[in-house]
């Protein structure tokens, strides 16, 4: 299988997914507890996911790094209007 075949499954599997990191992982502490949505899956096959903060982030699109949410539970946690990088974001004022 190419890169670019995995890459597609990828995005397939995981784009628009609600997810929390494992929090075990040492290099995702600072994501622990915030629900993300991932926005797509690159050509390397890491997930890029927004975690309302105004940045995304890539992580590696895997079980061992990820974990999905159930869609009902995540959308009454995930806020998509707290990204700053929304057209007019609410929070900037007017």
């Amino acid at each position: 299988m190419d890169r670019f075949t995995h890459s597609d499954e990828l995005k397939k599997e995981w784009t628009d997914q609600f997810v929390q990191v494992k929090p075990e992982r040492p290099e995702l502490k600072r994501f622990a507890g915030i629900v993300g949505r991932v926005v797509t899956v690159n050509c390397s096959g890491r997930a890029v996911i927004d975690f309302q903060d105004g940045g995304w982030y890539d992580i590696a699109a895997s079980t061992e790094y990820l974990t999905r949410l159930d869609a009902v539970e995540a959308k009454s946690k995930y806020d998509a209007k707290a990204n700053s990088a929304q057209p007019f974001p609410e929070k900037q004022g007017a």
